[in-house]
């Protein structure tokens, strides 16, 4: 089985694997199959048969995260585990304002994690946005593929221009620095979601 990426304690609503079978299980039973042996934290939504070369990790064209800030005084009960709790006034114009230094092909150098193993830092990002509904702010990121704890650390660095820590025309420093103790911290992996990967 193979089984496309993301990091420990992120949450998925379009994670994709893939594996061979010669099982006689019609494809549209397969979920049901399939949910009737796992976790009761994952559901299988939907099978289909691909071609033999497919794999769920290198054929993938565009992935899109979001993370989620709760803004409230408070926070919630009910979400705790699935956002971030931070209850002090944040300039979402701002926070909006830097996202576009963080769209095209960059080297992301200064916001990947220390032990990633990838070769290259240079990824594209497609789509950045931030975007406020009530007492949640959602960080959204389409790219052709993200290193390790990037959208974390985007998140933090995007935190941290909200509170007015970090302009948002440092941005384009920070990226071209390449150095990570520039960079914003990295939020918690609660707070992110793997919302869509496209093939």
């Amino acid at each position: 089985m193979h089984l496309g990426r993301t990091d420990s304690g992120v949450h998925s609503l379009g994670q994709t694997a893939n594996f061979k079978t010669n099982s006689n299980i019609p494809i549209e039973k397969i979920p049901i199959a399939i949910n009737s042996k796992v976790k009761k934290s994952i559901v299988i939504k939907s099978a289909e048969e691909v071609e033999e070369r497919f794999h769920s990790r290198y054929s993938v064209k565009s992935k899109k995260y979001r993370y989620t800030i709760n803004n409230s005084k408070y926070g919630t009960a009910i979400y705790r585990d699935m956002e971030y709790h931070f209850p002090f006034e944040l300039d979402v114009q701002k926070m909006q304002e830097a996202t576009k230094y963080f769209e095209g092909e960059h080297d992301f150098k200064a916001f990947k994690a220390s032990g990633t193993s990838s070769k290259s830092s240079v990824r594209t990002i497609y789509k950045a946005e931030v975007i406020k509904n009530e007492d949640r702010i959602y960080i959204e990121l389409t790219g052709s593929g993200f290193l390790y704890n990037m959208v974390r650390i985007i998140s933090g660095t995007l935190l941290d221009v909200g509170t007015g820590k970090i302009k948002p025309i440092e941005i384009k420093d920070i990226i071209e620095s390449k150095e990570r103790i520039r960079a914003g911290k990295t939020l918690p992996a609660r707070g992110l979601c793997l919302v869509e990967v496209n093939y």
